[in-house]
């Protein structure tokens, strides 16, 4: 016998706030038990507390659920390591501050399951691009798109 499969509702991916997700209007239209989503997101993200957390969230027909957790936004990340509110608006012009090569790597690693990236010097190229378009210099690496055609 064939078990009858769920009609997915809608599939979406939210940011929400590691461990402190509540009910509400962010969650509403999804059609979820909302209280058991947010109770079952919090403990899993409770050691993420205040970070920002992308869920990528499958709604069924029966407001049943099933969610995957993804890493944080590199921007958020970014910010987070110098400690800022704001990224620059203009990259040219706009220089809000500089981490270390290390700092970086540690992101890129973190990062490396939800990027399209098979090594962390890839990675690192990916968060380097980030971090140029926000006005953030990483010491050490060249975020230059330098290319060997002629």
């Amino acid at each position: 016998m064939v078990a009858k499969q769920k009609k997915i509702t809608r599939i979406a991916i939210v940011h929400l706030p590691g461990g402190q997700a509540k009910p509400g209007t962010t969650l509403a239209s999804y059609g979820i038990n909302m209280a058991e989503f947010t109770r079952q997101f919090n403990e899993q993200t409770k050691e993420r507390m205040g970070d920002l957390v992308p869920v990528e969230i499958t709604a069924y027909s029966d407001k049943s659920f099933n969610f995957v957790i993804k890493t944080s936004p590199v921007s958020f990340l970014l910010k987070k390591a110098l400690k800022i509110e704001k990224a620059g608006k203009n990259q040219l012009t706009d220089k809000v501050g500089k981490i270390s090569k290390e700092e970086a790597l540690k992101i890129a690693k973190y990062k490396l399951p939800d990027l399209s990236a098979y090594d962390e010097e890839t990675a690192l190229k990916i968060i380097a691009g980030t971090a140029k378009q926000m006005g953030i210099e990483i010491e050490g690496v060249d975020c230059s798109h330098k290319s060997n055609k002629n």
